[in-house]
Protein backbone atom coordinates (compact mmCIF):
# COMPACT_ATOMS: atom_id res chain seq x y z
CA UNK A 1 0.00 0.00 0.00
CA UNK A 2 2.81 2.43 0.85
CA UNK A 3 4.47 1.72 -2.51
CA UNK A 4 1.24 2.55 -4.30
CA UNK A 5 0.94 5.83 -2.39
CA UNK A 6 4.54 6.74 -3.21
CA UNK A 7 3.92 6.05 -6.89
CA UNK A 8 0.75 8.17 -6.98
CA UNK A 9 2.46 10.98 -5.06
CA UNK A 10 5.43 10.97 -7.46
CA UNK A 11 3.47 10.80 -10.71
CA UNK A 12 1.93 14.33 -10.71
CA UNK A 13 5.27 15.87 -9.73
CA UNK A 14 7.02 13.97 -12.51
CA UNK A 15 4.39 14.88 -15.10
CA UNK A 16 4.61 18.58 -14.23
CA UNK A 17 8.41 18.39 -14.30
CA UNK A 18 8.19 16.81 -17.77
CA UNK A 19 5.88 19.61 -18.87
CA UNK A 20 8.22 22.26 -17.48
CA UNK A 21 11.37 20.76 -18.98
CA UNK A 22 9.89 19.98 -22.40
CA UNK A 23 8.09 23.33 -22.60
CA UNK A 24 11.40 25.06 -21.97
CA UNK A 25 13.45 23.01 -24.43
CA UNK A 26 13.02 19.95 -26.58
CA UNK A 27 14.46 18.86 -29.90
CA UNK A 28 11.21 19.44 -31.80
CA UNK A 29 11.93 22.89 -33.20
CA UNK A 30 8.64 24.79 -33.06
CA UNK A 31 7.40 23.22 -29.81
CA UNK A 32 9.51 24.74 -27.03
CA UNK A 33 10.10 28.14 -25.49
CA UNK A 34 13.70 28.08 -26.63
CA UNK A 35 12.80 27.83 -30.31
CA UNK A 36 9.66 29.96 -30.03
CA UNK A 37 11.11 32.93 -28.16
CA UNK A 38 14.83 32.81 -27.56
CA UNK A 39 16.07 31.53 -30.92
CA UNK A 40 13.94 34.18 -32.62
CA UNK A 41 14.89 37.27 -30.56
CA UNK A 42 13.92 39.95 -33.13
CA UNK A 43 10.27 38.86 -32.76
CA UNK A 44 10.34 38.95 -28.93
CA UNK A 45 7.02 40.19 -27.47
CA UNK A 46 5.22 40.74 -24.18
CA UNK A 47 3.51 37.34 -24.48
CA UNK A 48 6.87 35.61 -24.94
CA UNK A 49 8.26 37.50 -21.93
CA UNK A 50 5.24 36.48 -19.82
CA UNK A 51 5.59 32.81 -20.77
CA UNK A 52 9.30 33.07 -19.97
CA UNK A 53 8.52 34.44 -16.51
CA UNK A 54 6.01 31.61 -15.89
CA UNK A 55 8.64 29.04 -16.89
CA UNK A 56 11.23 30.77 -14.70
CA UNK A 57 8.86 30.58 -11.72
CA UNK A 58 8.37 26.86 -12.35
CA UNK A 59 12.12 26.26 -12.60
CA UNK A 60 12.74 28.30 -9.44
CA UNK A 61 10.17 26.29 -7.49
CA UNK A 62 11.51 22.95 -8.66
CA UNK A 63 15.20 23.78 -8.28
CA UNK A 64 14.87 25.43 -4.87
CA UNK A 65 12.72 22.56 -3.56
CA UNK A 66 15.17 20.01 -4.95
CA UNK A 67 18.23 21.67 -3.44
CA UNK A 68 16.42 22.26 -0.12
CA UNK A 69 15.19 18.67 0.13
CA UNK A 70 18.22 16.80 -1.16
CA UNK A 71 21.09 19.16 -0.42
CA UNK A 72 24.05 19.34 -2.78
CA UNK A 73 25.32 15.87 -1.88
CA UNK A 74 21.86 14.35 -2.31
CA UNK A 75 21.48 16.16 -5.62
CA UNK A 76 24.79 14.73 -6.78
CA UNK A 77 23.81 11.23 -5.63
CA UNK A 78 20.39 11.46 -7.30
CA UNK A 79 22.01 12.59 -10.55
CA UNK A 80 24.50 9.72 -10.27
CA UNK A 81 21.63 7.29 -9.60
CA UNK A 82 19.61 8.36 -12.63
CA UNK A 83 22.70 8.67 -14.82
CA UNK A 84 24.11 5.24 -13.99
CA UNK A 85 20.67 3.63 -14.25
CA UNK A 86 20.34 5.05 -17.75
CA UNK A 87 23.86 3.99 -18.60
CA UNK A 88 23.05 0.43 -17.47
CA UNK A 89 19.86 0.37 -19.55
CA UNK A 90 21.75 1.59 -22.61
CA UNK A 91 24.65 -0.78 -21.94
CA UNK A 92 22.26 -3.75 -21.73
CA UNK A 93 20.83 -2.81 -25.12
CA UNK A 94 17.34 -2.10 -23.77
CA UNK A 95 17.52 1.49 -24.98
CA UNK A 96 19.23 2.71 -28.13
CA UNK A 97 20.37 6.30 -28.36
CA UNK A 98 21.95 6.26 -31.79
CA UNK A 99 20.95 9.81 -32.62
CA UNK A 100 21.63 13.04 -30.73
CA UNK A 101 17.87 13.69 -30.71
CA UNK A 102 17.18 10.42 -28.87
CA UNK A 103 19.93 11.17 -26.36
CA UNK A 104 18.46 14.65 -25.83
CA UNK A 105 15.08 13.11 -24.99
CA UNK A 106 16.72 10.74 -22.49
CA UNK A 107 18.56 13.62 -20.79
CA UNK A 108 15.39 15.73 -20.60
CA UNK A 109 13.46 12.86 -18.98
CA UNK A 110 16.33 12.37 -16.50
CA UNK A 111 16.28 16.06 -15.57
CA UNK A 112 12.52 15.79 -15.04
CA UNK A 113 12.95 12.71 -12.84
CA UNK A 114 15.63 14.48 -10.80
CA UNK A 115 13.43 17.54 -10.26
CA UNK A 116 10.41 15.43 -9.35
CA UNK A 117 12.48 13.41 -6.89
CA UNK A 118 13.67 16.59 -5.21
CA UNK A 119 10.18 18.04 -5.01
CA UNK A 120 8.75 14.90 -3.46
CA UNK A 121 11.73 13.81 -1.37
CA UNK A 122 10.41 15.09 1.96
CA UNK A 123 7.16 13.16 1.44
CA UNK A 124 9.00 9.97 0.45
CA UNK A 125 11.43 10.27 3.35
CA UNK A 126 8.59 10.76 5.83
CA UNK A 127 6.77 7.67 4.51
CA UNK A 128 9.90 5.52 4.45
CA UNK A 129 11.53 6.57 7.75
CA UNK A 130 8.78 8.28 9.71
CA UNK A 131 10.98 11.38 10.08
CA UNK A 132 9.54 14.80 9.34
CA UNK A 133 11.64 17.50 7.65
CA UNK A 134 11.34 20.97 9.13
CA UNK A 135 12.78 24.06 7.50
CA UNK A 136 15.18 26.01 9.68
CA UNK A 137 14.01 29.45 10.72
CA UNK A 138 16.62 32.13 11.20
CA UNK A 139 16.17 33.94 14.50
CA UNK A 140 17.89 37.26 14.81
Amino acid sequence: MAGLLLRWAFLPRFLFALLLVFATYNPEKPYSYFYWAIANLPDFSAVKAFVGVVLLIGWTLYISATVEALGWLGLLLAAAFFGTATWAVIDQGWLHVDSPKALTYVVLVLISALLATGLGWSHMRRRITGQVDVNEIDRH
